[in-house]
């Protein structure tokens, strides 16, 4: 069948109820995909959640919830609460999950020990063995009919939906034992007189809901530690904040709070949306949000984010975003949309779990034939209990879990550390890097220049103030650090900048405005020579200015009228950034559109060899192009708006969260707090994910590969091994704890060696 495109125009996501296994995650994708308009759908087990790309002129979020439901499972759209209010509901579900599991476990556990011990005085009872069946037998279905009905009813409600999954086989498996124990115990006669032993496997059917209800058990409380650091996050920004009226504050829910509100945060208190100060003086510990340790000075005029620590100063703060557009509620997000991808590598797991149970099924049914043509007496009864051992020992669980419990695990721990991964698939690029191309003003320096020096063309008969302050007036509306640093030099002048027009930004050049009149043109070197103006004019200037620095050459209607150096700090943890690559083995190169004397500067200072400098926006592209056609595995960090295209040309673009909107939107990660040294933790944290995705899905194939032919009996020939539908209960239960286990171990990824 021929696959038709759909131009994909919105994105919903959906919280789905009811899936117990990779066979109901499965479906549920099927389920979605199979609707008109669907682009793609994911489906994460682990969260509960599903992330689906669809055309909205086609089928709408409400058909896509609609759809879910028909397949059997619950869904709603989980654009209708905020990312906090859907965690706390999560955080509820699961709670009230584990407190029924435990309150179903622990009856069946009673129940599974007592039909056990029973179960041994039934081989000894003889002739008296009747009512002790039949204690057995009331036991047993007291357990099905309580903690056990949950199986057969959403296995009927899969299969009336044409599907199978982990409780399917756990009511094959446990009913097939049930009806043959129901029959021996009602008819022994009738066994016992055809030879075949009369007996009952009540004690396997107790013990496989136990053991299975105990691995969901501790399954349910291993999701809840995973998706902890989530929670964190989500519990950063305060439930009451005090909000400044005439006479005094008054404490509101911080849902009432708007855009342009007075707020007043205490010492030791968490700052509540994200704002500006407008009075007071305190340090703030950023780090659940940008991993950096050390608290930040923050005083009038300075932004604060939401749910960073205040010390021991009171802040004044003015709301500038509140809601779902804070920097918590946008990370939050970004995370939760992070744990919903897939990487490549899970393509494989999904494939055979959507299929695994029903060749499962069809190998139990092989399986009892064979014994029961081929094997010693009683074939039949041998037969059939290493059928159920078959049903009871495959669950697909494992598999399922393999990969997304491992980045959910990572993307909440990368958030913890200030990194912000968008998903599964980054994950795995990431791990394969060996070239880091890095860009210089605001990645490398702390994108903070500052203007050391003014040289005037010789015979101009203007002022270092009035190139200064045209300089501003066109900068007014750049976005780059540099104009910062003119506004601020001219600021520190008492300069009154005058308001531009027709303000035009030319990437990797400079810009140019309208100024009273006059067309000012201030970029590199390359600019001025497009206005005609000669390297010889260019050359009589820069040799005035320090070779280090960034130079900004000023035009007035084409003519070169002078320049400006520019210094900009290298960032404190550049160094050691850089160092910490290179003991990785990665190689580093600059790569800036800065001159090539400003470049080599700062790459001394941080310890890089390689300088690509003098590269405009499309060059930058066309680098990261050529070192991938060469085999290269790229990531590009970089913070500007010329960085965009490099950014999403890599393989890996990591964008410092100081930087502009267009550099995060094209970056795969984004490092919150601009610490240099979140480019080595992120690809560390990425290389630890991936070997943990990698052993969990090694582990989940191998114990299938293993556990199935031991439990249909290949040992048992050469060996007389029998596998017992209880101890197949117990090593199912085993294989999905070990594989949510081992991922929990990314908890402690620190990014160092």
């Amino acid at each position: 069948m021929t696959e038709v495109a759909v131009p994909v125009q919105a994105h919903t996501t959906l919280d789905i109820s009811g899936m117990t296994c990779a066979a109901c995650s499965a479906r549920v994708e099927r389920a979605l995909r199979a609707v008109p308009g669907v682009a793609e759908a994911r489906v994460n087990l682990m969260t509960g959640m599903a992330s689906v790309d669809f055309n909205p002129d086609d089928v709408s979020p409400a058909a896509l919830a609609a759809a879910v439901r028909e397949s059997g499972y619950g869904a709603e759209q989980a654009e209708n609460k905020d990312s906090r209010a859907r965690l706390s509901q999560r955080e509820t579900e699961r709670n009230d999950e584990v407190i029924r599991l435990h309150r179903q476990f622990w009856p069946s556990a009673v129940a599974a020990v007592v039909t056990m011990l029973l179960s041994m005085r039934l081989h000894d009872a003889g002739p008296d063995a009747g009512p002790l069946r039949y204690l057995l037998l009331l036991i047993t279905a007291l357990v099905l009919i309580g903690p056990g009905r949950q199986f057969f009813v959403r296995g009927w409600r899969a299969a009336r939906h044409g599907g199978a999954d982990m409780n399917s086989l756990v009511a094959l498996g446990t009913g097939a034992a049930m009806l043959l124990s129901v029959a021996i115990t009602i008819r022994t006669d009738w066994f016992s007189s055809r030879g075949l032993p009369a007996d009952v496997y009540f004690e396997a059917v107790t013990a496989i809901i136990a053991f299975v209800l105990l691995g969901r058990l501790l399954e349910a409380r291993a999701r809840g530690q995973s998706s902890a650091a989530i929670r964190r996050l989500a519990g950063l920004a305060p439930r009451t904040v005090h909000r400044m009226i005439a006479g005094g504050t008054e404490e509101v829910d911080i849902d009432a709070v708007h855009v342009g509100d007075l707020l007043l945060c205490r010492p030791g208190e968490r700052i509540p949306v994200d704002g500006s100060v407008v009075d007071g003086r305190s340090n703030v510990d950023e780090s659940m949000l940008t991993g950096e340790p050390l608290p930040v000075l923050k005083t009038t005029g300075d932004r604060v984010i939401g749910g960073t620590l205040n010390g021991l100063g009171a802040l004044r703060i003015q709301a500038t975003e509140v809601g779902a557009a804070t920097a918590l509620a946008r990370i939050l997000r970004l995370v939760e949309e992070a744990q919903t991808s897939k990487p490549a590598i899970q393509r494989l797991a999904d494939r055979i779990s959507g299929v695994f149970v029903p060749i499962v099924a069809a190998l139990a049914v092989v399986v009892f034939l064979v014994w029961w043509l081929i094997g010693p007496q009683p074939s039949a009864l041998h037969g059939f209990v290493s059928a159920v051992t078959v049903l009871i020992i495959a669950c697909p669980c494992a598999m399922g879990l393999a990969v997304p419990t491992a980045v959910m695990v990572s993307t909440g721990r990368g958030a913890e550390l200030g990194i912000l991964i968008k998903g599964g698939e980054v994950l795995e690029r990431s791990s394969g890097v060996n070239l880091i191309a890095l860009d210089k003003t605001g990645t490398i320096t702390e994108g903070r220049p500052s203007v050391t020096a003014i040289v005037l063309v010789e015979g101009d008969t203007g002022s270092e103030n009035e190139l200064l302050a045209d300089a501003g007036a066109v900068e007014k509306l750049s976005e780059h650090p540099i104009a910062t640093a003119v506004i601020r030099a001219a600021g520190a002048r008492g300069l009154v900048l005058s308001e531009p027009s027709e303000f035009a930004a030319l990437a990797g050049k400079g810009a140019s405005a309208i100024v009273q009149g006059r067309q000012i043109q201030l970029g590199n070197r390359r600019l001025m020579q497009e206005f005609g103006v000669t390297d010889s004019e260019l050359d009589a200037l820069d040799r005035h200015l320090p070779a280090s620095a960034s130079i900004i050459f000023v035009a007035r209607d084409g003519r070169l009228a002078g320049a400006l150096a520019v210094a900009d700090p290298v960032r404190a943890g550049s160094r050691e950034a850089v160092s910490e690559l290179h003991r990785h083995g990665y190689e580093v190169v600059l790569l800036s559109g800065d001159r090539e004397a400003a470049a080599r500067a700062v790459a001394a200072q941080v310890g890089i060899t390689r300088v690509e400098a003098d590269q405009l926006p499309g060059q930058k592209l066309e680098a990261i192009q050529r070192w991938r056609s060469e085999g290269r595995v790229v990531a590009m960090v970089g913070d500007g708006l010329n960085d965009g295209p490099a950014l999403a040309a890599a393989d890996v673009g990591i964008a410092m969260g100081t930087g502009t909107d267009v550099a995060m939107a094209a970056a795969a990660i984004t490092l919150v707090g601009g610490d240099p040294m979140g480019v080595p933790r992120a690809l560390e944290l990425s290389r630890q994910a991936l070997r943990i995705i990698r052993q969990n899905l090694w582990w989940a194939f191998g114990y299938n590969l293993v556990a199935l032919p031991v439990a249909a009996g290949v040992l048992y020939p050469a060996f007389g091994l029998l596998l017992t539908p209880g101890v197949a209960a117990a090593a199912m239960a085993l294989s999905s704890v070990s594989v949510v286990a081992n991922s929990l171990r990314l908890r402690s990824v620190t990014g160092n060696r």
